[in-house]
């Protein structure tokens, strides 16, 4: 049947009531589950949602992205039922006192796609079996080639004084074949799980199993104020990162470089080099590592 989700018997589709039933109350983590079969970008998707006054805890999933948006407004396209393309709503700002979570200093948001990025590796690592690790801040590789990347926005609220919002997005290639993966700008390879030899690639179970990771590291992080030392998410991080001990060239956000040694993360999420002229402290850049 023409345009049926079962034409690739490769790449079922997901099913929006099991995963609501397994990651929405009364037993998921995740407040409200929204499976769309294609749109343009789930962060921005879950952002319009955020400035209509969404609570924390949408989780949006797309069956297909057209204008998946990358860091320093790189965009993409992904092939239906291919890959894992996800956004989450969150409100680190915002006290919870039901589960004692006092607000989040904005100082720690950079943790944010650093937590995503723990539960990432964490998933894949357990479900497809693939030696995975993290390239700072936002790049999962298999290898030396590139399987996700993660992205953080901020979503200011209407009130000035208010904290912002932030909106996690993921996109993992799982079923990519060689002819279907992006080209990426930076020239990191690009990989899928099944080309790196996977033993599973079923969507479902990796979805389920990222989204209760990235709940699980939340969850700590918030009870712990923010606090990635507190929580062990800097230690867990650091255990899964590529860069640290590598040298590296990093292209920064006003188009200069840097080249040096990435010696750690400091407890604000900030990738620390050591270059020719001194120790800096990075916020954000592409990072290349070097051979």
């Amino acid at each position: 049947m023409p345009g049926s989700p079962y034409t690739d018997l490769d790449r079922p589709p997901l099913s929006a009531a099991r995963l609501s039933r397994a990651l929405t109350p009364p037993v998921g983590p995740w407040r409200r589950l929204d499976l769309r079969s294609e749109t343009g970008s789930t962060n921005a998707d879950a952002a319009d949602a955020a400035r209509a006054g969404e609570p924390e805890g949408l989780v949006v999933v797309a069956e297909r992205q057209t204008a998946g948006r990358g860091r320093r407004g790189r965009v993409w396209q992904s092939p239906p039922r291919a890959g894992l393309a996800t956004s989450v709503l969150l409100r680190p700002g915002e006290a919870v006192t039901e589960r004692d979570w006092p607000p989040a200093p904005p100082t720690g948001y950079g943790w944010l796609p650093l937590l995503a990025g723990v539960a990432l590796v964490e998933a894949v690592s357990r479900l497809a079996e693939l030696d995975a690790g993290l390239k700072w801040p936002n790049d999962l590789l298999v290898g030396e080639a590139k399987c996700a990347g993660i992205l953080a926005e901020a979503v200011p609220a209407a009130g000035s004084a208010e904290p912002p919002a932030i909106v996690l997005g993921i996109g993992l290639n799982v079923t990519l074949r060689a002819d279907e993966l992006p080209e990426n700008p930076t020239g990191l390879p690009a990989t899928s799980l099944q080309l790196a030899g996977a033993t599973a690639t079923d969507r479902d179970p990796l979805l389920r199993a990222l989204l209760r990771g990235l709940a699980d590291w939340y969850d700590r992080w918030r009870a712990a104020g923010g606090d990635a030392d507190a929580c062990g998410l800097r230690e867990a991080y650091l255990a899964s990162c590529a860069t640290v001990g590598r040298q590296v060239r990093v292209l920064l956000p006003d188009g200069s470089a840097l080249t040096g040694l990435a010696t750690g993360v400091d407890p604000d999420g900030h990738l620390l080099v050591d270059t020719a002229a001194g120790q800096r402290r990075l916020a954000a850049g592409d990072v290349l590592h070097l051979r």
